[in-house]
């Protein structure tokens, strides 16, 4: 877009100030121009609100035109106008202007009366549900969605589906062991906070009221010492087998490496 430039004293402002007005000269906006002023250290302001903070008390910009730069007599005068109005009408008792007394009135168009924005109030009391704030709502029974899925190999032979202790009971709408082991194992990985299943019993007669949606859909079970030691002799077990299986297979790469290596010098 093309745009012509000009920078002009700005009398009505304190001395070093200046106007630049461009003008544009093509496209749809051809013809309109833009106005800004530049405080002599070179800061630019684009409109008279902007101004106004920035000279503060220094300078009376209530009769300044923005568009023009100079100080308008008749705006001056229609100020002094209404304030002179304003006061009296409050000596005669008549209600003040709504839009310029506090608590400032902010109306919007779809708002067919002026809205009184208040910000802090004496009698105010602000309620927060500290659980809601820290924690994300969570969809009821969702777990049913993993219903039918089966994990698999690289393969795609289903792999054998881990068998639950016989403690774990399901809780909740069409809810199976298969789902409920899947609903375990995103409790432990999502969350570091301990499984115990529901604790509340009317969970079993209205899940659809009572359940807990960050527990498992299984009643509530207790983990006593025994279940520990078993689990740890299990995790022993599985350990060693593994451990036998790679010297295993590091073994017979060894012999296949010599064997290789034989045959070759033979040859």
């Amino acid at each position: 877009m093309i745009m012509e430039r000009k920078r002009i004293d700005c009398p009505a402002l304190p001395t070093g100030w200046k106007k630049e007005e461009v003008i544009r000269k093509s496209g749809l906006s051809a013809g309109k121009s833009d106005v800004y002023y530049y405080s002599p250290s070179g800061k630019k302001f684009r409109s008279k609100p902007q101004l106004s903070r920035y000279l503060g008390n220094t300078v009376d910009l209530g009769s300044f035109d923005f568009r023009t730069g100079k100080i308008m007599p008749g705006k001056l005068q229609k100020n002094k106008q209404r304030l002179r109005q304003d006061h009296l009408s409050l000596a005669k008792g008549c209600k003040p202007d709504l839009n310029t007394a506090l608590p400032i009135r902010q109306t919007a168009s779809i708002f067919k009366q002026p809205v009184t924005k208040v910000v802090h109030h004496p009698s105010n009391k602000v309620k927060t549900d500290l659980q809601r704030a820290t924690e994300q709502p969570r969809q009821l029974f969702w777990e049913r969605r993993l219903k039918g899925l089966r994990t698999s190999d690289v393969t795609e032979e289903v792999l054998r589906s881990m068998e639950l202790p016989k403690g774990l009971q399901t809780v909740g709408p069409d809810a199976s062991d298969d789902t409920l082991l899947l609903a375990i194992a995103s409790a432990l990985h999502m969350s570091s906070a301990p499984v115990t299943g529901q604790t509340s019993q009317a969970a079993e007669k209205n899940p659809a009221v009572w359940i807990n949606a960050a527990q498992p859909l299984c009643k509530a079970f207790t983990i006593t010492d025994q279940h520990i030691r078993e689990q740890e002799v299990k995790v022993y077990q599985a350990r060693k087998s593994l451990e036998e299986a790679l010297a295993a297979d590091g073994l017979a790469r060894a012999r296949e490496s010599s064997r290789d290596f034989l045959e070759g010098r033979t040859g």
